[in-house]
């Protein structure tokens, strides 16, 4: 039996084309990936003993995601999550408005931070407050530091 070079070659090529098409075609017939609906907000929030928020003393710290869904270590996420929509984000409007608690001038700094993303825009924030007293009067007993 005498084999035909060109005939061998061409059935290789046309192998090759009909298989790398079929690839082709499977790989542009896959699905896109969907993408989330929700910017993201994912936080971590602390609270530290001492008064500088890079060299205090962390004591509690929790996550907190608010997109789609509030989840998190956040001992209640959903009514953390609410304070902030309501403020849409802006933790220094969480101390807003006065407070009516009586508190000692005991100075024993306490700072909290919040550090991630608030629908998909960098967040970066610490306060200082001179006790704990002070902290929660001034944050007026709000779910999203209470932890």
């Amino acid at each position: 039996m005498r084999r035909n070079p060109h005939a061998i070659f061409a059935t290789i090529t046309a192998s090759t084309l009909l298989l790398g098409g079929f690839a082709t075609a499977t790989a542009q017939a896959a699905p896109a990936k969907a993408q989330s609906l929700y910017a993201p907000s994912a936080l971590v929030l602390t609270v530290a003993r001492g008064e500088d928020p890079m060299t205090a003393t962390v004591e509690r710290a929790v996550t907190l995601a608010c997109a789609p869904s509030a989840e998190g270590t956040h001992p209640d996420p959903a009514a953390a999550c609410k304070e902030l929509a309501a403020v849409q984000g802006k933790f220094a409007e969480l101390a807003a408005g006065p407070s009516n608690r009586t508190c000692t001038r005991q100075w024993d700094p306490v700072v909290v931070t919040a550090h991630g993303v608030w629908q998909g825009k960098p967040v970066q924030f610490s306060t200082t407050y001179g006790n704990s007293c002070e902290m929660a009067g001034s944050m007026n007993d709000n779910a999203v530091f209470a932890f």
